[in-house]
């Protein structure tokens, strides 16, 4: 049926009409919140608004997200958050001008703060956070005297903190402005915060000192200044937060001596000041901070000895003072500190022998104590202590033997005892821990024999033990090890053939050179998907490259050098296409190089001297464009060297002319 041009201009008007009236009688803040609506993205939007926006509604009270007061029908509460909505927030939100909450945290709101926000002068919780708020924060956020929560964390906001919104924000009692990009000073003004409990400026670029002025919040539980450009040194008035909890001012650049003053706050749990450049040392006061749980000032310079007085913290649980200048004696005192899980002393200059009272902490899970000077032996009682999971004490002077009461620590993850003076024999029922990921005994003067059930319970990534005096062969069971990653028994005495790979599917870094084993390549290499390094030189293996090698396409590195392999090179190596550095030098290996190693575009080093290879130098090699070292020299190659070697500009080293018969 056709219709008028007529009538459907007048249904249209009709339509037109009727909806500006049914607009008309929303009130004011609906008509604000609508006209909000407006500017997000309409695909953005959940569908409880989609289906309760109503313009037809007398009030935006039944609105999903919105409250209203009960008498005024006001709106005094816009809570949106998670919903995911993207775009702008208007100016309109000024309209709203009753509004006691504003939380559209957790969507992707974009652009900046509106000035008119700051019409809502009876805001008390305003949440703005984890969007992609741009810009400053409002001149007129002065306005909103009644804030008591305000939180913008995680946007992108810049530029300095107005003086004047510290200053008119009295009843503040949580501040979250972290993770932003605001810069410039701490405001002084921050002192005017006579309710504050939590401020968190953390993750952002303020720069200049601390203000004095913080000491005046004294009701200021947690205070979070990390990852900023702070200089200057810590102020002494942090003396006067007796209600201080937590404080971290980690990751700055704050110079001077810590101050003395945090012994009178006994309600600390927790200071973090790592990573600045302090001077002096630890104060002893803080032994005074007995509710002290985590204390971590790692990388900041400190000199002197460790506070014997830090025995007195019954609480602590985490002491992490790595990577200073910390000298003298461990404090046999810290074993005093019955709730300590971990005791992380790496990196300093200690000396003298470790504590016997550090093995008596029943709950230690964690202790790392390498890269200092520590003597003689490693108390019995650490071996004795059943919690141990990491025992770290790499590169110090330690000494003695290793007690079979070591291998009774069934939730030992990782030991590492490397370049150490340690000795004798490993305890053989050690493979009997079903926990241990990780051994290293690199460097140190252990004889006898690997212990055998090392992967006993299949965990075990990283095995460890070059530069011993080890001997015996490699145990088979490591061949069914499918977590190792990581296998360096380099240098030591080890004999016999190498055992059959059968399920190291994750093995990426194998190091077996410098030693006395025998027999030829076992094929099951080949199971060995992710190889990414094969060190097997300096030893007496026979026989032929199997082709199966070639199935290792990670390999990085191959160094079969200083054997007594023969055959010719398998044409399959052409599929390790990732090979930077190939070494069989030293060899009975014969035949005449493959074209088919044309693949090798990665190569940097070619070691194929003193074998018995034929034929010409091949020209491809000069497609090798990163070739840096080539040895060919001890070999029977005859005919010219291919004047395109010379277009190798990364070339540094080359003997080639020894290799011409």
């Amino acid at each position: 049926m056709n219709f008028p041009a007529s009538t459907c201009l007048l249904a249209l008007l009709c339509f037109w009409v009727c909806s500006e009236d049914l607009v008309s009688g929303l009130s004011e803040d609906g008509l604000a919140l609508l006209s909000l609506l407006n500017r997000w993205e309409s695909s953005s939007l959940p569908q409880p608004i989609v289906s309760t926006w109503n313009a037809s509604d007398g009030t935006p009270c039944s609105w999903a997200g919105v409250e209203c007061h009960n008498l005024t029908r006001r709106v005094i509460s816009l809570n949106l958050s998670n919903y995911a909505i993207s775009g702008e927030l208007g100016p309109e939100i000024g309209r709203l001008s009753r509004l006691a909450t504003l939380d559209l945290s957790s969507n992707e709101f974009s652009g900046e703060i509106p000035w008119l926000l700051g019409n809502c002068a009876g805001l008390e919780y305003l949440n703005l956070a984890n969007n992609g708020v741009t810009g400053r924060i409002p001149g007129s956020f002065r306005n909103l005297r009644r804030v008591k929560s305000l939180n913008l964390f995680s946007n992108s906001l810049s530029g300095e903190i107005p003086e004047s919104v510290f200053q008119s924000m009295p009843l503040l009692q949580y501040g979250y402005l972290h993770e932003n990009a605001f810069n410039g000073s701490i405001p002084e003004s921050v002192g005017k915060l006579n309710e504050i409990i939590e401020l968190w400026l953390y993750g952002n670029a303020f720069s200049g000192s601390i203000p004095e002025s913080i000491g005046n919040c004294s009701k200021l539980q947690v205070l979070y200044l990390q990852c900023n450009q702070l200089i200057g040194s810590l102020p002494g008035s942090l003396a006067n937060l007796r209600e201080l909890v937590k404080f971290s001012a980690a990751n700055n650049s704050l110079e001077g001596r810590i101050p003395s003053g945090f012994g009178n706050v006994k309600n600390l749990r927790c200071l973090d000041l790592s990573y600045n450049p302090f001077s002096g040392g630890i104060p002893e006061d803080l032994g005074n901070c007995s509710n002290l749980n985590t204390l971590f000032i790692v990388h900041c310079n400190l000199k002197g000895s460790i506070p014997s007085s830090l025995g007195l913290l019954d609480n602590l649980s985490h002491l992490d003072l790595s990577e200073n200048q910390l000298s003298g004696k461990i404090p046999s005192e810290l074993g005093n500190c019955k709730s300590l899980t971990r005791l992380m002393l790496y990196s300093n200059q200690l000396e003298g022998e470790i504590p016997g009272e550090i093995g008596l902490l029943p709950h230690l899970l964690d202790l790392e104590l390498f890269n200092n000077n520590l003597t003689g032996e490693i108390p019995i009682t650490i071996w004795k202590n059943p919690s141990l999971e990491f025992i770290l004490v790499y590169q110090n002077r330690l000494s003695g033997e290793l007690p079979v009461e070591m291998t009774e620590l069934q939730q030992l993850k990782n030991l590492s005892l490397y370049e150490n003076l340690f000795s004798g024999v490993i305890p053989q029922s050690l493979g009997i821990n079903s926990s241990l990921l990780q051994l290293d005994f690199t460097s140190n003067q252990f004889t006898g024999d690997i212990p055998p059930n090392l992967c006993f319970g299949k965990q075990l990534r990283v095995l460890n033990m070059g530069k011993n005096q080890l001997k015996g062969s490699v145990p088979s069971d490591v061949g069914q090890c499918s977590t190792l990653r990581r296998m360096i028994l380099s240098q030591n005495h080890l004999s016999g053939p190498l055992p059959e790979f059968a399920e190291n599917s994750s093995l990426s870094h194998v190091d077996i050179s410098g030693n006395d084993i025998n027999g030829s390549l076992p094929w099951s290499l080949r199971h060995c998907g992710d190889l990414t390094f094969l060190y097997l030189s300096m030893n007496k293996l026979t026989g032929s490259i199997p082709s199966e090698i070639g199935d290792l396409v990670k390999l990085n590195t191959l160094d079969l050098s200083h054997n007594q392999l023969e055959g010719s090179l398998p044409s399959e190596l052409s599929n390790c296409y990732q090979l930077e550095k190939f070494y069989v030098g030293f060899n009975s290996l014969a035949g005449s190089i493959p074209t088919a190693l044309r693949n090798w575009t990665n190569l940097a080093t070619l070691v194929l001297s003193e074998n018995r290879f034929t034929g010409g130098i091949p020209s491809f090699l000069s497609s090798l464009v990163e070739l840096s070292e080539l040895d060919l020299g001890g070999n029977c190659l005859g005919g010219e060297i291919p004047s395109s070697l010379g277009s190798l500009q990364n070339l540094r080293y080359g003997l080639i002319s020894a290799a011409m018969g």
